[in-house]
């Protein structure tokens, strides 16, 4: 389960893009999530994903 708060979420996405997953796909197929809802969620506080870092910036 994904926290909800889209901070904490932020948090533990970068995380996991870091030490588990190659890249922001690779993480949404693993945990059964789409990538649109993690996109949307954290573009709610001003961030976007890099493909080039595999993080949120």
């Amino acid at each position: 389960m994904l926290p909800e708060d889209p901070a904490i979420l932020l948090s533990y996405v970068n995380m996991q893009l870091r030490d588990y997953y190659t890249s922001l796909e690779d993480l949404c197929k693993s945990l059964s999530v789409s990538k649109e809802y993690i996109v949307q969620r954290l573009e709610s506080i001003q961030y976007e994903y890099d493909p080039n870092l595999n993080q949120f910036i």
